[in-house]
C-alpha cells in the first residue's frame, strides 16, 4: 500500500514572489482516520512522522512506509515541543502532572524506540525552561540549571549552547551558565527559538511583532516579517506559517520559506490550511498538518 493518497502540485510557484526552493510534489500522508491527527515531528531521514493531538496528548509513531502506528506514550503534553534524536532511535517528550494543589509539574521524558527504554531526564519540576537534544545527549534547562543525560548510555557531552524561554525572556545556556539573551530587549514575549545546524545564528518569533533571526552572539538581529513557528530549513532558510483568524478559528494558513533577508515564498495554497511546519534534517521534506486532522509531505528538490 502506498504511504501517501495526493498529489496537490508539482513545482509550486507563486507569482510576485522569490523562488527559493523548488516544490517537486505535495502529498497527503495516509495517516489514520477518525483521529485527532496534528504532526509533531518528522524523522531525520524523513522515514517517519510523530502525531500528537490537538491538546499535545500523546504521541504515536507513523511509519510513511508500511502505514503502520506504533504508541511512543500516552503522556498528557507530550505533544508540545518533542524531540527526534539525530539517528531516529529516541524521542525526548514532556510529560505534565498536576500536585495535589493544583500546581502543574512538567518533567522530561525519552523513549527508544528500538529497545523500548524509557528513562526520566528530568523529575517533574515547576521550572523547565526548555530542552534540546544534541547528538546522542539531551540537554535540559531546569530553573536555569543545565542538565545533561545521554541517551544510549555513555557520557553526556555538550558541544553547543541551548536556548530556554524563562519569564517572557529568551535564554542562553553555554559553559554552564544561564543568562538573558533577548535581542530585541526585555520589552519583549519570546517564543519559537532554535539555533540553526550550523550554530551560528538563532531564530526567534516575537509575539505581536514577527520572526527575527540574529547572530549566535546575539547581534545583527534582522526582522524577517509573519513567520509563525519557525524552523530553520538548512543553515540559510526558515520555514514556517502564516496562519489568519476571526479570533476564534483559524480559516486560512500557509506554509512558506524565507531567506536571510525576508525574502519570502508560499509552499502551499489556499486549498489545504496548513500549519506547524516541520523539515527532516537534509532539508529536502516538510511535513505539515491541518486543523481537519490530515497529515501532508512537502517534497523538495534538491
Amino acid at each position: 500500500m502506498r504511504n501517501v493518497l495526493l498529489a496537490l502540485a508539482v513545482g509550486v510557484t507563486f507569482s510576485g514572489m522569490a523562488q527559493l526552493v523548488n516544490v517537486a510534489s505535495i502529498q497527503k500522508v495516509n495517516v489514520p482516520e477518525n483521529r485527532d491527527n496534528v504532526v509533531a515531528g518528522i524523522s531525520p531521514a524523513g522515514d517517519f512522522l510523530l502525531l500528537t493531538t490537538s491538546s499535545n496528548r500523546g504521541l504515536t509513531k507513523f511509519d510513511l512506509a508500511t502505514q503502520t502506528v506504533t504508541t511512543v506514550t500516552d503522556a498528557p503534553g507530550a505533544g508540545f515541543d518533542a524531540m527526534i534524536s539525530p539517528d531516529g532511535q529516541n524521542i525526548v517528550y514532556r510529560e505534565n502532572s498536576y500536585t495535589p494543589n493544583h500546581l502543574k509539574m512538567v518533567a522530561l521524558q525519552s523513549k527508544n524506540l528500538r529497545t523500548g527504554e524509557q528513562q526520566t531526564l528530568v523529575e517533574p519540576t515547576r521550572d523547565l525552561q526548555g530542552a534540546a537534544i544534541q547528538n546522542a545527549t539531551a540537554c535540559a534547562v531546569d530553573g536555569g540549571r543545565m542538565k545533561a543525560r545521554a541517551l544510549n548510555g555513555g557520557a553526556a557531552t555538550m558541544q553547543r549552547p541551548v536556548l530556554s524561554i524563562q519569564n517572557r525572556q529568551l535564554m542562553i545556556t553555554e559553559n554552564g551558565e544561564t543568562r538573558v539573551f533577548s535581542p530585541n530587549g526585555t520589552d519583549c514575549s519570546y517564543l519559537w527559538s532554535s539555533i540553526s545546524p550550523d550554530g551560528s545564528k538563532v531564530v526567534y518569533f516575537i509575539a505581536g511583532n514577527g520572526a527575527w533571526v540574529c547572530d549566535i552572539n546575539g547581534q545583527n538581529a534582522k526582522r524577517l516579517g509573519i513567520v509563525r513557528a519557525p524552523q530553520w530549513l538548512g543553515n540559510d532558510l526558515i520555514v514556517g506559517m502564516y496562519d489568519e483568524d476571526d479570533g476564534e478559528f483559524i480559516y486560512a494558513s500557509k506554509i512558506l520559506v524565507c531567506d536571510l533577508e525576508g525574502n519570502k515564498q508560499d509552499l502551499t495554497g489556499s486549498n489545504v490550511v496548513a500549519m506547524y511546519p516541520y523539515p527532516t534534517a537534509a532539508g529536502d521534506k516538510i511535513a505539515f498538518s491541518t486543523p481537519a486532522g490530515e497529515a501532508y509531505i512537502i517534497n523538495l528538490n534538491k
